[in-house]
């Protein structure tokens, strides 16, 4: 341990820029992912204390929790930017902001964190930074907006509501311990509250970290979604990440999140034949009607005894499907299950998140043919919709939108 005195960081010094070399320094290294050593078999799940203490590196040149494998809890809170916010003091916000998880992912207390015993567990914790059209708006650099971050066209199945929709910045807060989500987001939002108010937050749940290693996430209708994702390597890097371009621009991609809400007791009324041809797949394996297995290529043309296809033109399977990784989309959703209605219904559904290079050219045109024939649209409907741009990352010592804002 070193004898060299360290200066203490004020949160005064971070909101003017001045401490921004000191609190990388207070931050320490460990940007390698860090877990328990132990002799687990492969596929074997990880032993709970080894999960609290796995961390996940923030400093990059891409942010984690785009391509990093899925914790089992997310929270996506959303702000509108104060009025007067300009680029001077989003710069302090996201300095503020960027040093702050850049500690808890860590497993260290943010500064002047009142409850530092609650950042000790980083349980895989990331904090993925986006910015909607008003935060280029705020900074006077609607130049560079990538076109695509804008209000999706409307779809005939939307019924958006304002309380799910919208925001000029982003934090999705995700971890495999519900408690580290829950500090994190109260730090950053206490963090934010000089500078922007709380427009919606939407809190989801995958399955347990170490319940099913491996396996494609389920949703409430008990479909494995995500399966059709990118091919991992070129293919994933082809579909999200933008490759090059000015700094601002280059490793970035954009997240579309979407609230579907889900009718659970009209599709309870559902023979299992009819669910498996409503969404293409097999629903205990997730292979498509025409295979045996998750991953089989699907056959659209293979006809059954009656003459008809067996995977219907109006499944979601069929509807969704896409072949070229470059026009794919990277799904990482959540569940949402809330407190049932007044009137006894399922207030539950999906938190769905893509990621995209580009949103126009890779989920515009999958949404159409949603919209257009879909039947899961019978069960489901989008009820909020926001578009981001994801920024690069940041090395150590410096902050997510330097590029940008700078």
């Amino acid at each position: 341990m070193s004898d060299t005195p360290v200066r203490p960081v004020s949160r005064r010094g971070l909101l003017t820029g001045g401490a921004l070399a000191a609190g990388g320094a207070l931050a320490g290294a460990g940007a390698a992912r860090a877990t328990a050593a132990d002799d687990r078999r492969p596929g074997e799940p990880e032993p709970a204390a080894g999960i609290g203490r796995a961390v996940e590196p923030f400093h990059g040149p891409r942010q984690a929790g785009v391509t990093t494998e899925p914790q089992a809890h997310a929270a996506f809170v959303a702000f509108t930017l104060a009025p007067g916010t300009d680029r001077a003091a989003l710069g302090r916000l996201l300095r503020l902001l960027s040093d702050d998880a850049a500690r808890l992912t860590r497993g260290r207390p943010a500064l002047a964190d009142t409850e530092p015993e609650l950042g000790l567990l980083p349980a895989r914790l990331t904090v993925t930074f986006g910015f909607g059209p008003g935060l280029y708006a705020a900074a006077g650099l609607d130049e560079r907006r990538p076109p695509s971050v804008a209000d999706l066209p409307a779809f005939r199945v939307d019924r958006l509501q304002p309380a799910w929709s919208g925001g000029d910045l982003l934090l999705q807060i995700c971890a495999d311990d519900p408690l580290t989500v829950a500090h994190a987001q109260r730090v950053l939002v206490k963090d934010s509250r000089p500078f922007a108010t709380v427009r919606w937050v939407q809190r989801g749940f995958r399955r347990a970290a170490g319940a099913e290693p491996g396996r494609t996430q389920r949703n409430l209708f008990g479909q494995l979604d995500g399966t059709a994702n990118p091919t991992p390597g070129a293919g994933l890097d082809a579909a999200v990440w933008v490759p090059d371009g000015p700094a601002w621009l280059r490793d970035s991609t954009t997240l579309v999140v979407r609230r579907i809400s889900m009718n659970l007791e009209t599709w309870d009324l559902l023979g299992r034949t009819d669910r498996e041809l409503a969404v293409g797949r097999r629903l205990d394996t997730g292979a498509p009607l025409t295979g045996s297995a998750e991953h089989d290529e699907p056959d659209f043309a293979a006809t059954g005894p009656d003459g008809l296809t067996v995977i219907p033109d109006f499944s979601h399977l069929t509807r969704a499907h896409v072949t070229d990784d470059r026009q794919k989309i990277l799904r990482r959703p959540y569940n949402y299950d809330g407190a049932p209605t007044a009137d006894g219904h399922a207030d539950s559904g999906l938190i769905f998140a893509s990621y995209q290079a580009d949103v126009a050219r890779q989920f515009v045109p999958i949404q159409r043919r949603l919209a257009e024939r879909d039947l899961l649209n019978e069960w489901t409907t989008p009820i909020g919709s926001a578009v981001f741009a994801i920024p690069p990352g940041c090395t150590e010592g410096g902050w997510v939108g330097q590029q940008l804002i700078d």
